[in-house]
């Protein structure tokens, strides 16, 4: 496993910032949340875009992926979608990052291999990824790769396992486990209060069950990023009194 960290769970922080406590800490990588509160976000200029790959780079850092929020499987317009993820892709492509994380927003599978399949020459000639998340509609193993098969090209698309989501709509670990398979592309750790009180709490003291996935994931060797999402909860703790634990749970299953 590589270790990473989102800018998500650091509300308010600066790029340097943010490679400060990640790097502080341990990690490999820094996952950046793409909105204009952060600083990072599609309507950069290129000279801006290189300012932070460049900021990235000096903190010894890499850019492990780009949350974005474009949902692929909703309904609406084909050209939008595809339009809103190519400018991300871009992006993504400009600052070396390897993927972009989008949600699938709703469960039109059809219509996410079609937006899929508009991005897939851009992904293939620039070496980027679409990451669809264990989310909302299709928050489950199941539901991702179902949309993930419906496409077929694990070279363009992958899957990120957010931990919770899948456990929390009933789904046993070892079974999302298996049904993303060879989908599996990135995965995103945390711990909750239960499975209805998605308040974030520091690894091991919630009910999210980390040991068995710690098990299912030895062997993995992608990216891991404590996505602790102080952003939503801004009266959790800091994210730099969570990466301990975070670091301790990837060494215990690399």
């Amino acid at each position: 496993m590589r270790f990473a960290v989102s800018t998500l769970g650091m509300p308010g922080a600066t790029l340097g910032e943010a490679v400060e406590i990640a790097r502080r800490f341990g990690c490999e990588g820094l996952e950046l949340r793409l909105h204009p509160d952060t600083g990072v976000h599609a309507g950069l200029s290129a000279d801006a875009r290189t300012a932070v790959r460049e900021r990235v780079a000096d903190g010894g850092l890499e850019i492990s992926a780009l949350a974005g929020y474009v949902r692929i499987a909703r309904p609406g317009s084909d050209r939008q979608v595809a339009e809103a993820l190519l400018a991300d892709l871009a992006l993504a492509a400009d600052l070396g990052a390897p993927g972009v994380r989008v949600f699938p927003g709703g469960d039109d599978v059809a219509a996410a291999a079609r937006r899929l399949h508009a991005v897939a020459g851009f992904c293939r000639d620039h070496g980027v990824k679409v990451l669809v998340e264990t989310h909302d509609a299709l928050a489950t193993g199941a539901g991702v790769a179902w949309l993930l098969d419906a496409f077929g090209d694990r070279d363009v698309a992958g899957a990120i396992w957010d931990l919770l989501h899948p456990w929390r709509h009933g789904e046993l670990p070892a079974d999302t486990y298996n049904k993303l398979g060879a989908h599996l592309a990135y995965v995103q750790t945390k711990d909750a209060v239960s499975a209805t009180d998605t308040t974030p709490v520091p690894l091991w003291t919630g009910s999210v069950p980390l040991d068995t996935f710690g098990e299912l994931l030895r062997g993995f060797s992608g990216w891991v990023s404590l996505e602790w999402e102080r952003t939503w909860y801004p009266q959790v703790a800091p994210v730099e009194e969570i990466l301990p634990g975070a670091r301790e749970w990837i060494e215990r299953y690399s």
